[in-house]
């Protein structure tokens, strides 16, 4: 079956870096020529905000609040997504969550809203196990 296996996060203090990984396995690229991986992240409360994705295809996107601090990139050969991230804050301290589409982002996972663009969480129907990111000040 599908799986996303994440890793890295962790502690660091405002204006560090870290990076998080996400190993897509249990599809065939085949059976599913395009897919989109985006990143979430929860803090306080039950939405998840939607930060970048990625579509298989290579082309990024990425909400304001993150642009130009974080960079979402992929390795096709071995299946992961990668975010990394830079000049962190302390409002960026969250879970992160890495979650697959298997369409391309252009087909539901990403829109243009009144806030620039928008991940929709409902399009993604599988979630790593999450990850936490602590910032301190």
């Amino acid at each position: 079956q599908v799986e996303l296996v994440q890793s890295g996060g962790g502690s660091v203090q405002t204006g560090g870096s870290l990076r998080l990984s996400c190993k897509a396995s249990g599809y065939s690229k085949y059976s599913y020529p395009r897919q989109c991986i985006g990143w979430f992240r929860q803090s306080a409360g039950p939405k998840r905000e939607g930060v970048a994705a990625i579509d298989s295809d290579g082309t990024t996107t990425y909400v304001d609040s993150v642009k130009g601090r974080f960079t979402i990139s992929q390795d096709n050969a071995e299946n992961i997504v990668y975010l990394e991230m830079n000049n962190l804050k302390p409002d960026d301290s969250a879970s992160y969550y890495c979650a697959l589409d298997l369409r391309s982002c252009i087909s539901g996972a990403i829109t243009y809203c009144s806030t620039g663009f928008c991940l929709h969480e409902p399009e993604f129907d599988y979630w790593g196990q999450g990850t936490q990111v602590t910032v301190s000040s």
